[in-house]
């Protein structure tokens, strides 16, 4: 946790790509979170750019897009990265790879969602797809935002972000 307790805590979303789900959930918590949390998003093998239409709902729902940007893990594992303080996988390819070792030992959770850029059908159908993963981002960063997180211990604070997960 930050050493200075008035701090914001650092969390981290990945996925494979960081093109929709860790960047759905980025924007949900630096806006839900704004003063006590400030999140970023990477992925594994990143797509390089945003999908267009997480870019499209983000705006409908009035949250600032101008810095989302598709980037590698591994630009907060190295020297001068934020330390984290949770780090969230929100796709199971991404839950099940080697994550770079995150300094200053942060909780994990898998937030586990579908990939909406992955839905097929017409376009109205693979729009619905980005509504309902950030729909269900929402509700995890919402019960997030809420926890107590400066008066849990560790370990209660790991089943209370394992429940979110789940669905609890």
């Amino acid at each position: 946790m930050p050493a200075d307790k008035d701090a914001p805590f650092n969390a981290l979303f990945l996925c494979t790509a960081n093109s929709a789900r860790s960047i759905l959930a980025e924007a949900i918590l630096n806006r839900e979170g704004r003063g006590q949390f400030r999140a970023f998003s990477a992925g594994s093998s990143p797509r390089g750019e945003v999908h267009p239409y997480a870019l499209d709902f983000l705006r409908n729902q009035n949250h600032d897009v101008a810095d989302l940007r598709s980037k590698s893990w591994e630009e907060f594992a190295g020297d001068g990265a934020p330390e984290m303080h949770f780090v969230f996988t929100v796709c199971d390819n991404a839950a099940g790879e080697t994550c770079p070792v995150w300094p200053g030992q942060p909780m994990t959770a898998h937030w586990g969602v579908p990939d909406p850029a992955a839905s097929g059908g017409s376009e109205a159908e693979q729009r619905q797809a980005f509504a309902e993963a950030y729909r269900q981002l929402n509700n995890r960063i919402s019960a997030f935002v809420n926890l107590p997180l400066r008066s849990l211990d560790r370990m209660a604070l790991k089943t209370r972000l394992d429940e979110i997960g789940d669905g609890g």
